[in-house]
């Protein structure tokens, strides 16, 4: 089942749930890909789950700084709503990496485009970008690889 597919399955669910905040934040996703697929359109084609995932990655990375601001102000049931959003996003990416697993893609994409300097750092992080899309944070990745290329 693609990622669409889960999203109706999901959305339906939720509806006979009568869960709100699901409801809302299932909505928000489809209102997201379908912004990208009018985006697109003119060059013929639709969000891929690539894509798809990049898109739910930065759903949740916003949904985080929302949530920071709000408890730095004191909003505390703001903040709770940002989370609860975040969970559900979550659901529909690919598992995340644990730490031993990011060094290992790093080294082993190091290896694989022959990177020796700081200069390849973008051939690095587009292959890792390529092959694990949603899977680990790239900014942390990015420090990492600039300590081994550095």
């Amino acid at each position: 089942m693609d990622l669409r597919e889960r999203l109706q399955a999901a959305l339906k669910a939720a509806m006979r749930e009568k869960d709100a905040v699901r409801l809302g934040t299932l909505r928000l996703i489809n209102a997201a890909l379908k912004d990208r697929d009018i985006a697109l359109r003119a060059e013929g084609r639709e969000v891929g789950d690539a894509e798809a995932t990049a898109i739910l990655s930065k759903m949740v990375k916003q949904r985080q700084e929302s949530a920071r601001a709000y408890e730095e102000g004191g909003r505390l049931e703001l903040a709770e709503k940002e989370r609860a959003e975040i969970a559900v996003v979550e659901e529909f990416l690919p598992r995340q990496l644990t730490e031993a697993e990011v060094e290992a893609a790093i080294d082993a994409a190091i290896a694989e485009t022959g990177a020796t300097t700081i200069r390849d750092m973008g051939r690095v992080m587009g292959h890792l970008k390529a092959k694990h899309a949603g899977q680990m944070d790239f900014g942390a990745a990015g420090s990492a690889i600039k300590s081994r290329l550095g």
